[in-house]
């Protein structure tokens, strides 16, 4: 067979034949003469036919001839004009743009004759690109390893086998393959199976090559605002679901918490830079001023029927102008809903301001995944006040200290201690544990914790030292029920758990407040128990009977739980 092939190759122009090895039809084949030539035909005629008319036409003028009477040189003159005129619109340059592609393909066309004498049509194997092979059909027919080979040899992009295969689990087994190949590292103890990473793909996470299991407990029931919440829990750290769930059950005993949502608005703050600090300034006032608020709300508003703009609050570093937005954003959590508001004002303000540069969609002032002054004061997301009475008996039976005890702990411990250490909004034990626990099982963003936990606890003695006051003050809790991880299943059913899934169906908003309330006060139970974890010290026993670990430890132990 392969004598017969170079026997005729030798009857194969080298045109044909490297046409033959590269099997993309082109344009010019179907023209009668070669394509350069083609064009300087038709080149030449349509100046030729031009000249002959405006000559014609130009003779006509003088002796006032009609220019539609028209003899048959001067028709055949304005086909040749028309047809020439379509020709060189449609294909003048072919020649030009196939030489282009020829020069950026795989390999170039064997032109020259010369080469005849050499010309063996290799297999179909051989000629077709091996780029072309790795896309499409071929490549969903190719097996696993094969695949994984081609990943990591960089032959095939690694982000782009959900796309190629059409089928987001083989992507992330075959890639998960590759990493195998080029680390020479196994990855056998992560998960693959078990998780519908259809629901991950363009929401999640990207290059997907498993999960990670990460237990989840539940405490509660939680008595708050006179309903009861069992609170799932997403941790690894032992005892805090044990220590956690003791703190509801001494605020259930002691008739439950009450929560007060004092405000409701996700941040942004874009920077913009002008040339001078007076320019800066200028827009600052205009910001604020009150018409100009108006139709910068409107703007901003058109993004999203749950987006409301509240307030745009601005500061000054120099030349450059920091504006923070403020805005509802219903059940989501709400960054991409409001950084696309801040975004078409941007451009509005950019129309009047023309001398206006936008630095970064985001300036540091929302801010954003950052313990801040200004969340802390100002809040961001969810600003909730939780507080409860914890009955003196309840105090004693069930958390084994007293009220004086547990004031004196938090003045030293959380007061003084927070505040020698200069804390920023840490003025409390470990709500970053609770807030970390809940945005992990409910699909939060876990780095959102930073903010989340900052929080304020008072413990206060009253009825004559009897019955313990407690509050806790969480200014910045950034949680939504749509969106992100929520819509992930394991997520989506922790929430349910919670009854706040989805977006609340007849008051937009109200599931992510009631999430935030939660998170509040369970928090607020919580420190009841790490309260009682460091007070009994100095007895040097801590007991948890529903966690063996936990059952005895040293006074050290014991102190550093926490």
């Amino acid at each position: 067979m392969g004598i017969a092939s170079a026997t005729n190759a030798k009857h194969v122009p080298g045109k044909l034949r490297g046409r033959q090895a590269n099997s993309k039809p082109l344009a010019s084949d179907a023209l009668p003469l070669p394509v350069g030539l083609t064009n300087k035909i038709f080149f030449v005629l349509f100046f030729t036919a031009s000249y002959y008319l405006l000559r014609r036409w130009g003779e006509k003028a003088r002796n006032s001839t009609p220019l539609h009477m028209l003899n048959l040189g001067e028709m055949l003159a304005i086909v040749a004009e028309i047809a020439s005129f379509i020709y060189l619109i449609g294909f003048f340059g072919i020649d030009y743009v196939q030489n282009f592609i020829n020069k950026s393909s795989d390999g170039p066309w064997e032109l020259d004759d010369e080469h005849e004498d050499f010309g063996v049509i290799h297999s179909q194997k051989d000629i077709v690109s091996p780029r072309a092979q790795l896309t499409g059909t071929w490549l969903k027919e190719s097996s696993d390893e094969t695949i994984a080979t081609y990943v990591g040899n960089g032959e095939v992009p690694s982000h782009s086998l959900e796309s190629e295969l059409g089928d987001c689990m083989r992507a992330a087994s075959v890639r998960r393959r590759a990493v195998e190949l080029t680390t020479g590292r196994s990855m056998e103890g992560l998960p693959l199976s078990g998780m519908d990473y259809s629901t991950v793909r363009g929401q999640c996470c990207e290059m997907v090559v498993g999960h990670v299991q990460i237990p989840v407990g539940v405490a509660g029931p939680l008595l708050l605002d006179g309903s009861e919440y069992t609170v799932p829990m997403a941790t690894t750290e032992g005892c805090l679901v044990a220590s956690t769930n003791r703190g509801c059950k001494a605020i259930y005993q002691s008739g439950g918490a009450i929560s007060i949502l004092t405000k409701d608005g996700m941040t942004r703050a874009p920077v913009v830079r002008f040339s001078t600090a007076k320019r800066a300034a200028e827009l600052k006032f205009h910001v604020e001023d009150a018409e100009n608020f108006e139709t910068l709300a409107v703007i901003f508003n058109r993004t999203s029927r749950f987006a409301r703009l509240q307030s745009i609050d601005c500061v000054l570093g120099g030349r450059n102008l920091h504006m923070r937005f403020r805005s509802t954003t219903g059940d989501a959590m709400g960054m991409n809903m409001i950084s696309k508001g801040v975004q078409n004002v941007l451009e509005y303000l950019q129309h009047i301001y023309l001398d206006m540069e936008v630095v970064s969609v985001s300036g540091n002032l929302c801010a954003d995944k950052k313990p801040t002054a200004i969340n802390w004061i100002e809040g961001r997301g969810k600003s909730v006040v939780c507080e409860a009475v914890i009955k003196g008996e309840v105090i004693s039976k069930v958390l084994k200290t007293s009220v004086s005890a547990l004031v004196e702990l938090n003045t030293v411990k959380n007061l003084t201690g927070s505040a020698l250490s200069g804390a920023i909004g840490g003025f409390n034990a470990h709500a970053a544990n609770i807030v970390s626990a809940i945005f992990i099982a409910t699909g939060q963003d876990p780095a959102q914790n930073v903010e989340s936990s900052q929080c304020l606890t008072l413990m206060e003695a009253i009825n004559d030292g009897a019955d313990l006051h407690v509050t806790v003050t969480m200014p910045s809790i950034e949680v939504g029920t749509i969106g992100g991880g929520t819509q992930l299943a394991s997520q989506a059913a922790c929430l349910n758990l919670l009854g706040v899934k989805g977006s609340h169906p007849r008051s937009p908003g109200a599931n992510a407040q009631t999430l935030s309330r939660i998170v509040a006060g369970f928090y607020r139970a919580s420190k009841c128990t790490v309260k009682l974890q460091v007070s009994r010290c100095s007895e040097g026993i801590f007991f948890l009977p529903s966690n063996p670990s936990c059952t005895q430890m040293t006074r050290n132990t014991s102190c550093l739980l926490k």
